[in-house]
């Protein structure tokens, strides 16, 4: 039996009562000793009456910003994996301000210093919310890449490793996490935290007096609320955190390596009050709060509003991301199917390695816009591929030596592409009916996120292919779910 939470609103109440617009490996590697583009994309106006008004321009002209009279905000940051953006929200669910930034390219003896460039986009992120609007922001969270895991030191915060990416499989690991964890568990997989945390204590952890585990979403979160060695229970699940029993299981506690473990809370928990520093120097109101985090799959799937069980949400974004919401729970590792809790359901599903990304190794947007206008998405393609960027798939196959299938490529663009999408449109099929087949609720509905979800000859394939409605979610931004998980952590401790 799942523990009540009393204490806190659930997400489903808080989504179904927002009236919204219709519209590679592990390798050994010690870290040594931090531009983008910015536009307000809001062109909504709340429908009421409003007591300040704030300007800024975009590309396209001026757009204005109105708060009204006694009105706070809500700010989410969803850290992707090209980039990250910001929402900003109010009460009820009307978007304020959005903006986006690409991760500056950093390096660090030939390799991309992610470190540096999480931070250094994090505080440029929360430069370019408008400044007029700062101070009617009332809390904050963030959203990042399931599995990207950071160890650092639980002294001084110096990060003691390279960061581990979210598709990093660490094989040299999986034996010693299958030898302590069920069979079958979610950790029992290259790619998951734990076993990106086995390597490095197997490597240099041993030797270490004193660490801490944090995930890319805690990590960024730290900077804001100053308190080292929180999580929240969606990104530690593949550490081996058990939500249903809200803590960690007896056989992971009696590893050595257990000490790094952060504190684990609900999604969209208060952790504390905005820091002094940095609420000074942006010009944040002195009450604002920072709130545990969440996934960038579950914050898509928060702003889809995808809230009966049955309904299911599908990122596309560089990979393809899947969330079903299930009365089960389902695990198994032996296809990279895992459940996050969401108040009292299951999100059931996985992430393959095909997507976008691989799309953008081919073609470049304006070739995908023009090549997509000639495909047919009522015919079938004969072509069959299974499209990675490299070796390596997570879901629905879990087999980190899967290699890429894009070829015989034909003579024409336009064949081709409409093979790619049609395959990856299998895979996605594929996944859904391996849910069906372990148990999960049958999925009645696909809302579609992520870049993907704006190539509506895509989403006709995928309707076919999938034998189910699928439709564009009302919003398609994680950033959107992160600030819907800032306002429940606000009104969980409203009095």
């Amino acid at each position: 039996m799942m523990p009540a939470l009393a204490h806190h609103l659930t997400l489903s109440t808080l989504l179904l009562g927002l009236q919204l617009p219709e519209n590679g490996h592990c390798k050994s590697s010690r870290l040594l000793p931090e531009t983008g583009s910015f536009r307000t994309l809001n062109k909504k106006k709340p429908r009421r009456s409003m007591a300040l008004m704030s300007s800024c321009k975009d590309g396209d002209g001026q757009v204005s910003l109105k708060v009204g009279e006694g009105e706070r905000l809500y700010l989410g940051m969803d850290f992707g994996t090209s980039g990250a953006r910001f929402a900003l929200i109010d009460q009820h669910g009307t978007i304020f301000s959005e903006g986006k930034r690409e991760y500056p390219k950093y390096t660090n003896e030939e390799t991309i210093d992610w470190v540096r460039s999480w931070k250094t986009t994090l505080f440029s992120l929360l430069g370019d919310v408008p400044v007029d609007l700062r101070p009617f922001i009332s809390s904050i969270s963030i959203d990042g890449t399931s599995a990207t895991t950071i160890i650092l030191d639980s002294n001084t915060g110096e990060v003691l490793w390279r960061p581990f990416l979210y598709n990093e499989s660490c094989p040299d690991a999986l034996p010693f996490v299958k030898a302590v964890a069920p069979a079958n568990h979610t950790v029992c997989s290259g790619t998951s935290t734990l076993c990106k945390l086995v390597f490095w204590w197997n490597n240099e952890g041993a030797y270490e007096k004193s660490a801490v585990l944090l995930h890319q979403a805690d990590w960024l979160l730290w900077f804001l609320h100053g308190k080292l060695g929180v999580s929240d229970y969606n990104n530690a699940l593949k550490v081996g955190y058990d939500p249903e029993l809200e803590s960690y299981p007896p056989w992971l506690l009696s590893q050595p390596y257990s000490q790094l473990l952060p504190s684990v809370k609900a999604p969209g928990t208060v952790i504390g009050l905005l820091k002094d520093d940095i609420r000074t120097e942006f010009g944040f109101s002195n009450d604002c709060a920072v709130c545990t985090g969440t996934t960038d799959s579950i914050a898509a799937f928060l702003a889809a509003r995808a809230t009966e069980p049955g309904k299911a949400v599908t990122s596309l974004g560089s990979t393809l991301a899947i969330k079903l919401l299930s009365t089960s729970r389902i695990e198994d590792a032996r296809f990279g199917v895992y459940s996050h809790r969401l108040d009292d359901k299951w999100l059931v599903g996985g992430a393959s390695n095909t997507g976008g990304a691989v799309l953008r190794q081919i073609f470049n947007d304006e070739q995908l816009q023009k090549l997509s206008e000639h495909i047919n998405p009522m015919e079938a393609s004969p072509l069959d591929y299974y499209p990675l960027q490299a070796a390596g798939e997570r879901f629905p196959v879990a087999d980190p030596k899967m290699l890429p299938r894009l070829s015989p490529r034909p003579q024409s663009d336009v064949e081709y592409l409409h093979g790619i999408l049609e395959s990856m449109a299998r895979i996605e099929a594929r996944a859904y009916s391996l849910l069906k087949e372990l148990g999960a609720t049958q999925v009645e509905e696909v809302f579609t996120a992520g870049g993907g979800a704006k190539n509506e000859k895509w989403t006709k394939i995928r309707e076919r292919v999938l034998g189910l409605p699928v439709r564009r979610a009302a919003q398609t931004e994680a950033a959107y779910g992160a600030a819907l998980l800032a306002l429940k952590g606000k009104q969980s401790v409203a009095p």
